[in-house]
């Protein structure tokens, strides 16, 4: 029903622009929330959501804000483009800091300087404190100045100071600090509520406080706060004094993009491409990969050119090559994916891979054994050669198993030189299957030629 009203919001808004009615087209959005105003917008030409945002950051500045944040990067900076450093700064400054600090740190550095100065000072400040950490860490992603409490506090105490706190981020928990904002402890606002008013903090909070360092990977903090079931999870610094937090709707943002990333590259696919984007930019993003994936083929196709005269006397093999390759690339993407998925949930790391690089071999043995006998039984009947279906049967059976065991190794190999095993682990695993396939099946064939009747 809303993805209805959105779709028929953006008609409308189509309609207003032709008409120049500026206003309706700021009263009409305004109706609906951020995200569904980022998807009405994404629905449209490309002048017509610049035209669509400036009539917002004239009329509306909170929901051009909030509305450029749920756009994304990318396709956040192709509508601030045309604003000079002064409206952009003046759009920014509405964001959370982490959120500013993200849009800042993707524009020219000419650009993100002047945005700076011209931001108010205090969260120019914050943002560039942001910046400071790399990119994909905990400290580029926390939220800056988090509520904390002195452990020397009572709990009215407590409550009247969350009270009175003003631009609070969600707060789910408390933390609770030393003089020196040690982190030592965190209460939640049941316990809060539970307790005599007169309690001390340090006699209800929890010590036993599960934080990150700013230097963490935010894959690392996605995986801590759902193993724990956070909320939130504090951000501290060597000494472990407390300089921030992150939020599970940031966790939820990072999830997310982790997983689209890992998709796309998996697909050979630009993480900045989508479905709005020109056709000029996506061929730029996706030739190259398609490039790779041609040379890769190439030296499949080297591979099957080799046993040229093998296939000119047995034509019919070639009916059979595509069959033996695709069992093989797609047992081995089965095997790629969960190895994949095991990688990014730390549920599997090069310590324990071993348990994981025999039962995916087996499991690759096993079914190769099993529809390795379908095939050869089939070829059997097709073509009335038992020799024949049991090289297809044994090519089947050979290159599944080393598709079980690619598709295990290459990701396994790839974390240990610190590249993404979703980037590169498709395409050499295609090569591996499809070459393997070829000569296995052609090589088995050739062997067995004088069993094999000439077609």
């Amino acid at each position: 029903m809303q993805a209805q009203k959105v779709q028929m919001a953006a008609g409308s808004v189509r309609k207003l622009l032709r008409r120049n009615a500026h206003g309706h087209v700021s009263n009409l959005l305004t109706k609906f929330r951020p995200a569904d105003v980022a998807v009405i917008i994404e629905s449209l030409a490309e002048p017509e959501r610049v035209a669509v945002f400036s009539i917002l950051m004239k009329r509306n500045r909170d929901l051009a804000a909030e509305t450029l944040n749920e756009l994304g990067t990318e396709r956040g900076l192709a509508l601030l483009a045309p604003l000079n450093s002064e409206e952009i700064s003046a759009v920014l400054q509405e964001l959370e800091t982490d959120d500013a600090a993200e849009f800042i740190s993707a524009l020219p550095e000419a650009t993100a300087q002047e945005v700076l100065e011209r931001m108010r000072v205090e969260d120019s400040t914050d943002v560039q404190g942001l910046l400071q950490y790399p990119p994909e860490t905990a400290g580029r992603i926390m939220t800056p100045n988090a509520f904390s409490l002195s452990e020397d506090l009572a709990v009215s105490e407590a409550i009247h100071a969350l009270q009175t706190a003003e631009d609070l981020e969600m707060v789910f928990y408390l933390y609770v600090v030393d003089d020196r904002r040690h982190l030592v402890g965190v209460v939640s606002l049941r316990q809060l509520l539970m307790v005599p008013p007169s309690t001390p903090l340090k006699k209800i909070m929890t010590t036993n406080v599960i934080s990150v360092k700013t230097d963490t990977d935010q894959e690392e903090v996605a995986r801590q706060v759902a193993h724990y079931d956070l909320l939130a999870i504090p951000v501290t610094d060597s000494e472990n004094k407390l300089l921030g937090v992150i939020t599970v709707d940031d966790v939820i943002d990072v999830i997310k993009e982790e997983a689209t990333e890992d998709i796309f590259y998996m697909a050979g696919v630009d993480v900045h491409d989508h479905v709005y984007t020109p056709v000029r930019g996506s061929v730029r993003r996706r030739l190259p990969w398609l490039g790779i994936n041609l040379v890769t083929a190439l030296i499949a196709a080297s591979v099957v050119a080799f046993f040229e005269p093998t296939i000119a006397r047995f034509s019919f093999l070639a009916v059979f090559l595509p069959v033996v390759a695709g069992m093989g690339g797609n047992c081995g993407t089965q095997t790629l994916t969960v190895m994949v998925r095991g990688l990014a949930l730390g549920e599997l790391t090069w310590a324990n891979s071993r348990a994981a690089l025999a039962k995916e071999s087996l499991v690759g043995i096993t079914n190769g054994l099993a529809l390795g006998f379908v095939a050869g039984f089939a070829a059997y009947l097709w073509k009335s050669n038992a020799v024949l279906g049991l090289v297809l049967a044994g090519a089947m059976i050979i290159n599944m198993f080393v598709a079980g065991v690619t598709g295990s190794v290459i990701p396994l190999l790839l974390k240990k030189i610190n590249v993404d095993p979703a980037i590169a682990s498709g395409i050499i695993l295609t090569t591996f299957t499809d070459v393997t396939g070829f000569l296995s099946f052609l090589g088995l064939a050739s062997l067995l030629l004088h069993y094999i009747p000439v077609s």
